[in-house]
């Protein structure tokens, strides 16, 4: 048995090497005769590839002719049923001729896989867009300093001025260049500024130029008149002296405030109200607290990094906190859904009255605009309303020859062109007393001005 098991493990060698090829057809390099196939090294480079390299083969072919393989073809693609016989195939069909040079066989075998390019050209709209335009490309030679092509080819200057990595663009000056011309008698019209559409108060004031008097003011007036006037010329006095009074106290409040926050600033430092003392610098301090032996503030404790539980444990807390309050918001919109239509009422009720309380609003405005714009703040400064002319009940005359004139009539139209909203309002601006005074003093020769004669 053991002599013809090692006769027919031999004469089966012997057919497998006669078999093998050490070589391909196509091309793969030639391999020694080597019988012995001990180890992985042996049997890797012994192993047969050609009908492998077959298979391949016969795919790039099919690649050449169709595009594509002809496994990945449609039926419909590849067969087709005639069933109508076309006239014109044979003059498409080239004719057979035995002499065929090998070169125009060669040339007429064309590939249907497309060629390669040395450059490489984008393949969809995206990547066309994605391509650098000109202005950059001319800015990334501006940067990098180098050569570029100008107008009628010539290379310019990448140090001279304008061409370098900042754009220098033409002034709008520059391009209108030309446009205008100095000399000519046709002026260009300049566009016309549109007004805000905003009514004038002026149009609403019904205030006289000349208002007629209080009956109050007369020589002789009615006593209830004259009353009237005097409680309103009392009343107006009383809201002077009261809003005088008011800001004499918020000064003293103020003043108050600030001695006591003194005070207890000296008492503080451990000195009587009033005395100035030294400010105490940081070195002072330090030197003061290492001789009193005084222990020194712990360090501040810098906070620590949180660890992966407590950042766990927070983002817990917060996402409950955050379900806990979405629910709460879904709880109460759930509620209100059954109260839409009261809801919609009250709202209806609520515009509503807006509406009404804006439209009194507006014509207590107009009323109040017809009687001029005094005690209004138009712009910076409030309009004055002007000073009541009133007698006391015994400096009234009977008889016109004892009458004393009261007021001033400038100052009385003056204040009503700003009620009528003709001249805008402004503060007095009383005239600067000078600064230096004037020094008079006796000359020499005038002192003694009485005894030369």
């Amino acid at each position: 048995m053991a002599v013809s098991k090692s006769s027919a493990a031999a004469s089966g060698s012997a057919s497998a090497s006669s078999v093998k090829k050490t070589g391909s057809s196509i091309g793969a390099p030639a391999q020694r005769n080597q019988s012995s196939r001990k180890g992985k090294r042996a049997w890797r480079k012994n192993v047969d590839i050609e009908p492998v390299e077959e298979g391949l083969e016969g795919l790039r072919a099919e690649e050449r002719v169709t595009g594509t393989f002809l496994q990945n073809k449609k039926d419909e693609e590849l067969f087709q049923v005639d069933v109508q016989g076309d006239d014109n195939i044979r003059k498409t069909l080239p004719k057979f001729s035995e002499r065929v040079l090998t070169s125009t066989k060669i040339l007429s075998e064309r590939s249907a896989v497309p060629a390669v390019f040395s450059r490489a050209t984008p393949s969809s709209k995206a990547e066309k867009r994605k391509a650098v335009s000109h202005d950059d490309k001319s800015r990334l030679l501006r940067m990098s300093k180098r050569m570029r092509k100008g107008p009628f080819n010539a290379y310019v200057d990448p140090n001279q001025v304008g061409e370098g990595s900042a754009l220098l663009e033409l002034s709008e000056a520059a391009k209108k260049a030309g446009e205008y011309d100095v000399w000519a008698e046709d002026v260009p019209e300049k566009p016309k500024v549109k007004a805000p559409h905003t009514e004038n108060p002026r149009s609403h004031i019904a205030l006289p130029a000349v208002p007629s008097p209080h009956e109050g003011t007369s020589y002789n007036p009615p006593l209830t008149a004259h009353q009237q006037l005097l409680r309103a010329a009392h009343e107006k006095e009383e809201q002077k002296l009261k809003s005088a009074e008011e800001v004499e106290a918020l000064k003293a409040q103020l003043d108050k405030a600030r001695k006591v926050a003194a005070a207890e600033a000296a008492a503080a430092q451990g000195v009587a109200p009033g005395m100035k003392v030294d400010e105490i610098t940081e070195d002072q301090a330090e030197e003061a607290e290492v001789a009193e032996g005084s222990e020194p503030l712990p360090p501040k404790k810098m906070p620590t990094r949180k660890t992966k539980q407590q950042r766990r444990k927070a983002e817990r807390l917060r996402a409950e906190k955050r379900a806990l309050a979405e629910k709460a918001a879904r709880k109460r919109m759930l509620a209100t859904v059954d109260s839409a239509k009261a809801l919609r009422k009250a709202i209806a009720r609520n515009l509503a009255t807006r509406e009404r309380l804006r439209a009194q609003r507006q014509a207590a405005l107009q009323e109040k605009l017809k009687q001029g714009l005094a005690g209004q703040k138009i712009g910076k400064y409030v309009v004055p309303e002007g000073e009541i002319d009133v007698q006391l009940g015994e400096e009234l005359s009977e008889s016109l020859r004892g009458l004393k004139p009261e007021g001033n009539l400038f100052r009385d139209r003056f204040i009503n062109m700003q009620h009528r909203a003709l001249i805008e309002p402004h503060a007095p601006n009383p005239a600067k007393k000078p600064r230096r005074k004037t020094k008079e003093y006796e000359k020499h020769s005038y002192k003694r001005f009485d005894r030369g004669f």
